[in-house]
């Protein structure tokens, strides 16, 4: 089985549509804002022009601001004052917390007083002039208990003042606006150069209270040292405590102190050492022969004497060779030799003697030393017991030393850090602009813009919310749950009997398209009979069921049209040509109607006039010589076309309905309202009329881009034609 495909303005074939059959398409969100855009086009391009207009004249008799801007570099400051905060760590990883209070500190109320206070603004009557403030209310704060400084020239630094960071710097840009550009220029020199001492003021002040902070702690550890250092001399003079050197361990945890006793313990224990090594020494030389001979054998004194001795026995010997013994030479020299014998014996005793002396000399300074040694033995034990109670002294005096030193040192530093350097330097002076900065006509142009097109928005969809006639072609399918048939474009100008004799014209296209989808209602084709009707009148029906006719008689069938509009017919002005017989005289008993069958102007289609004007037309409608006329008809001719009165406010078209074998239901492009329509479609289907569809008719060009324009399908190839609009 063929499934239905529907297109904008042609079925092709497929199974037969039914009543409520969806689209298989629906139009996006976007692209209906458009088209609600496009419908209200002048009214968007209205207000948005007016916007503009009212931009334009905003800033033609808006007061021109000039912005001078004065640019600083605050550098990242140490968190050290004067080491006072040393035990704090430190917050180079604050970085943002430290200039986002730099930015708040150069936009705070203080900093704007000091400018006001520094320019004389609360007397300056330029500042006041071009700000609207009066002299008459400086002073005003101070009449009331304020402070004297105008609070209305402070707001107005702060409302002006703009405070711009620059990007990944350190710099920031101080911008200060006013109508006049050197005050502009001046106030911001003055904010920056305020900003600058500031900063200064308050690191004096921070220094100051350092100061006075230090010098009482100075005083207080001064006399705690002075008070620790009386403790230690007292009680070292008291124990006896002579402290010559103090040593520490190589950790630092234990310290020693050196005093006199324990100096003198060392110097004699060294010396007793020495007088026992000489008294053994000694010892072993006066108890040991050998080692005497050996020091008289070494002895300088005896060897020398030897010498001499030798020296004279030699010359004695010679003398005897000559002399005789008793030769008074030869004695002489003998007795020289004696006494030199005796002085060696002499001297050997002498050595021998000096090594026991020696000995008894060295026994006895060493049992002196050891005496001694042992009386400081005990003398330096006492010491150490003393030395305790020295060491804590002597801690607490070392304690408050460093204490002392310390701050000393930080009290020094803190004249250095007072006139240390700023973190805060002027990088570019601010200049009275050539220019002012607002207002700007681009972008207020451009706001006015956005507010013309937020305002034509607002009124867009106030239109629609108020115009809830049928705009889209695809709301017949969506919202009414009918098959589009078609769309008969608008005609503008032109004869309307030409429009739909031309073939290639955009409304018989239409037309023929219509057709084309109408083949497909019934298993036969074209209904043989159906009618057309609208909701209201003057929307097209009357010009539709005449288009649709001559449409199906171009294919060769033969068609009859009857006007069953019998309270206001138009087909037969339509055609030109009017009868005295008609349908309204067939309903009330006359039987002949082929003589109410008159030819038109195109070929193969009859026209059936309404008759005259019954006063009770529902009536005629209602008993069964309509279906009777509509079958008698359907044996002679091919198809039957009835223009039937519209439904709203009447009971003809639903009486009518139920006697064709369709209904095609006609609807003017934004016109009635959707809940009409709907109203009128209920009515028919109460009565069991077919619906087989609707035709959207006075389609305009714009509703073109909706898809189911007739720019390219309609008329393809050939130029547009514009004719008047169909009216019935």
């Amino acid at each position: 089985m063929m499934e239905t495909i529907f297109s904008p303005d042609l079925m092709v074939q497929g199974e037969r549509p039914t009543v409520g059959q969806k689209s298989n398409f629906d139009v996006s969100l976007p692209e209906q804002y458009w088209r609600a855009i496009r419908r209200h086009k002048w009214v968007v391009a209205s207000i948005v022009l007016a916007a503009l207009v009212a931009g334009v004249i905003l800033t033609l008799v808006m007061t021109p601001i000039f912005s001078a801007t004065s640019r600083l570099e605050i550098s990242r400051e140490q968190d050290n004052v004067t080491n006072v905060q040393g035990v704090e760590n430190d917050a180079s990883g604050q970085s943002l917390e430290f200039y986002q209070t730099q930015y708040a500190l150069l936009n705070s109320r203080t900093l704007a007083e000091r400018v006001a206070r520094s320019l004389n603004l609360a007397q300056d009557n330029s500042f006041l002039s071009n700000f609207e403030l009066l002299p008459d209310d400086v002073g005003s704060a101070a009449l009331s208990g304020r402070d004297p400084l105008d609070v209305d020239v402070v707001d107005a630094l702060r409302d002006n003042i703009s405070i711009q960071p620059v990007r990944g710097s350190s710099l920031v840009d101080v911008v200060f606006s006013s109508p006049d550009p050197r005050l502009s220029a001046r106030i911001a020199n003055a904010w920056s150069d305020q900003f600058i001492q500031s900063e200064l003021d308050r690191r004096f002040a921070s220094t100051e209270d350092a100061r006075k902070y230090l010098e009482k702690q100075l005083e207080s550890l001064r006399q705690r040292l002075e008070q620790s250092e009386a403790e230690l001399v007292n009680y070292a003079s008291k124990k006896r405590i002579i402290a010559l050197q103090t040593e520490e361990s190589p950790s630092g945890n234990t310290r020693t102190e050196r005093t006199l006793v324990a100096s003198d313990l060392e110097a004699l224990n060294g010396a007793l050492t020495q007088a026992t090594a000489a008294r053994i020494a000694a010892q072993s030389a006066a108890t040991n022969n050998g080692q005497v001979d050996s020091i008289v054998m070494n002895n300088p004194a005896i060897n020398a004497l030897r010498q001499k001795r030798a020296e004279v026995s030699a010359d004695h010997a010679k003398l005897l060779t000559q002399f005789e013994p008793d030769y008074p030479q030869v004695q002489a020299l003998k007795n020289q030799m004696d006494a030199l014998s005796k002085e060696i014996a002499n001297e050997e005793d002498r050595i021998r003697l000096s090594q026991t002396t020696d000995y008894q000399q060295a026994a006895a300074r060493e049992a002196q030393l050891r005496n001694r040694v042992e009386n400081l033995k005990q003398e330096v034990i006492g010491q150490r017991r003393d030395s305790i109670q020295y060491a804590i002294y002597q801690r607490e005096v070392d304690t408050n030393r460093q204490l002392y030193d310390a701050l000393l040192q930080r009290f020094k530093e803190i004249g250095v850090a007072g006139v240390g350097s700023n973190n805060v330097a002027v990088v570019d002076r601010a200049e009275p602009p050539l220019k002012p900065s607002r207002p700007s006509l681009g972008f207020n142009l451009l706001i006015f813009l956005l507010l013309g097109l937020l305002a034509a928005a607002g009124a867009i969809f106030a239109l629609e919310i108020w115009n809830q006639s049928l705009k889209d072609p695809q709301d017949v399918n969506r919202k009414l749950g009918l098959p589009l048939l078609g769309s008969i474009p608008l005609i503008k100008d032109g004869d309307v009997v030409e429009a739909l004799g031309d073939r290639k014209s955009m409304t018989s296209e239409a037309y023929l398209s219509v057709k084309a989808n109408l083949s497909f209602m019934t298993d036969h084709g074209i209904p043989r009979s159906f009618m057309l009707t609208s909701t209201a009148p003057n929307e097209g029906k009357s010009t539709s069921a005449v288009g649709l006719a001559q449409s199906i008689a171009r294919s060769g069938a033969k068609v009859v049209i009857i006007d069953g509009d019998m309270r206001s017919p138009s087909i037969g002005e339509f055609l030109g040509q009017r009868h005295e017989l008609g349908l309204s005289n067939y309903l009330s008993g006359n039987s002949d109607w082929r003589s109410m069958l008159h030819p038109t102007s195109f070929e193969n289609l009859l026209f059936m006039d309404s008759g005259p004007i019954p006063p009770n037309a529902a009536e005629l409608l209602s008993g069964s010589r309509m279906k009777q006329l509509l079958e008698a008809m359907i044996e002679e001719y091919d198809h039957v076309i009835v223009d039937s009165s519209p439904v709203l406010g009447l009971a003809d078209a639903p009486l009518l309905s139920s006697s064709v074998e369709g209904v095609v239901f006609t609807i003017e492009a934004n016109r009635e309202k959707m809940r009409g329509i709907d109203s009128s479609l209920n009515r028919l289907r109460a009565t069991n009329g077919r619906l087989l569809g609707a035709v959207i008719t006075k389609l305009g060009a714009e509703d073109a881009h909706y898809g189911y324009g007739y720019g390219y399908g309609y008329g393809y190839g050939q130029p547009g034609s514009d004719t008047r609009a169909l009216e019935a």
